[in-house]
């Protein structure tokens, strides 16, 4: 910093409320200044800033099944958000979702002087011990939905599911399947009770669910029960016409399954997924399906980091997700 100094002619002060975004610099000294920071490659000293400001502006980020839609995008989101408030964003990715995997990898990251952890799961035993961590630094946890003790930010997964099987209810169909997710999941989990509700409230039948992995295989086996009870159906005058499946990949199986079936989406059977996985359009038929907001996800995991570096409160509403209506519903056929 001094040598940039020196060398645009200014104080070292002057350098380091450049380097800091101060606004108190006059136009043509902070261009100077960031002239020379170019033309002598001049890099901040993280570990040095770090030991002056107490802070190392790291955020650090546990998760697992990133393999899976939900849990790359929602990391992607967390990432630019940080990025955007000048925080980098180190990731530890666990082989399970074991408390013990999950406490590893938070006392590693506390070992590194991050400012704050952010642990994204959805399943059972990884959030359950969330809840008896003691961190020494802000812990937010991700999509695990609401917990009055713990912040958190979440995408609220009933409302998703109510609207998907509101949506099929006033198109006019009898009742509404359902492929759920692992039961493990407190996503597909959500899903569950958010479907079942909105039929009950409708005073509409509540199948028994078929299960599924949030894999297209999955789906396509779920889809051969379905058409079965689809022909069940037209036998015994109960027709079954609507499911809700719990993530897109696994409705691409569901219609794919159908149609190997002779059945057609939507003419015999109308199908919403969940996500809005950017190949959702281009299915065939393009699905109906439930947009979670990944980006907005993030930007509010990041606002309450940062509100507990402050010392500030922050209740985080729940992301709402909207319905995407496409060619894969319409009314039930005529009897």
């Amino acid at each position: 910093m001094s040598d940039v100094a020196a060398h645009a002619g200014v104080s070292h002060q002057t350098v380091s409320r450049v380097v800091n975004g101060h606004p108190n610099v006059a136009p043509t000294t902070r261009e100077r200044v960031l002239r020379s920071i170019a033309e002598l490659g001049y890099r901040p000293n993280t570990a040095a800033r770090a030991l002056v400001t107490g802070s190392t502006r790291t955020i650090g980020l546990v998760t697992s099944h990133i393999n899976q839609y939900g849990p790359a995008q929602t990391l992607l989101g967390l990432e630019k958000a940080a990025r955007a408030a000048g925080y980098s964003l180190g990731v530890a990715i666990l082989d399970d979702d074991s408390e013990g995997a999950m406490r590893e990898a938070v006392d590693r990251f506390v070992a590194q002087s991050v400012d704050a952890v952010v642990a994204l799961s959805t399943y059972g035993q990884a959030v359950e011990a969330l809840g008896r961590f003691r961190a020494p630094v802000p812990l937010i946890a991700v999509q695990v939905g609401h917990d009055p003790v713990h912040p958190t930010v979440w995408v609220d997964q009933e409302v998703g599911a109510a609207l998907a099987t509101r949506h099929l209810l006033g198109l006019g169909h009898r009742t509404v399947q359902h492929v759920t997710g692992p039961g493990d999941s407190l996503e597909a989990r959500g899903r569950v009770v958010g479907w079942r509700r909105e039929l009950v409230s409708a005073g509409a039948p509540v199948p028994d669910v078929a299960y599924g992995n949030w894999w297209p295989s999955s789906g396509h086996a779920a889809g051969r029960q379905l058409a079965a009870r689809v022909r069940a159906g037209r036998r015994s005058g109960e027709p079954v016409t609507a499911v809700f499946v719990a993530n897109d990949q696994m409705a691409l199986g569901v219609i794919n399954a159908l149609h190997d079936e002779g059945l057609s989406v939507p003419g015999d059977v109308s199908v919403v997924g969940f996500d809005d996985v950017p190949e959702a359009a281009y299915y065939t038929p393009p699905l109906t399906t439930v947009r979670q907001d990944f980006a907005e996800l993030g930007r509010r995991g990041v606002q309450s980091v940062l509100a507990r570096l402050r010392g500030e409160a922050f209740h985080a509403e729940p992301v709402m997700p909207q319905l995407v209506v496409r060619a894969s519903t319409g009314p039930p056929p005529a009897a």
